[in-house]
């Protein structure tokens, strides 16, 4: 895995999720197909194989760059800007 330079300023320790699922789905009706977590505030959104791409929509909405799946048993990470597993 890369790096990036926003990796070293995320906060430690990590942020608890917000929620368990992607609340903006919820909202509107849709299910997401896998769930993202942002690794700055900890809100859940659903990824981009999801109907509404609520993660993308989080960081274009927020600047906030670093995403982690949050799906059990995958710890991978992803950075918006970059465009990097991290």
């Amino acid at each position: 895995m890369s790096e990036c330079p926003h990796v070293p300023a995320l906060p430690r320790p990590e942020p608890e999720p917000q929620t368990v699922t992607c609340p903006e789905c919820l909202a509107v009706g849709s299910h997401p197909v896998q769930l993202r977590k942002c690794l700055v505030c900890g809100h859940v959104g659903c990824c981009d194989s999801s109907p509404h791409q609520h993660s993308t929509r989080h960081f274009e909405g927020t600047g906030h760059a670093v995403m982690r799946s949050f799906e059990e048993g995958e710890e991978w990470r992803w950075c918006y800007v970059d465009q990097l597993i991290v």
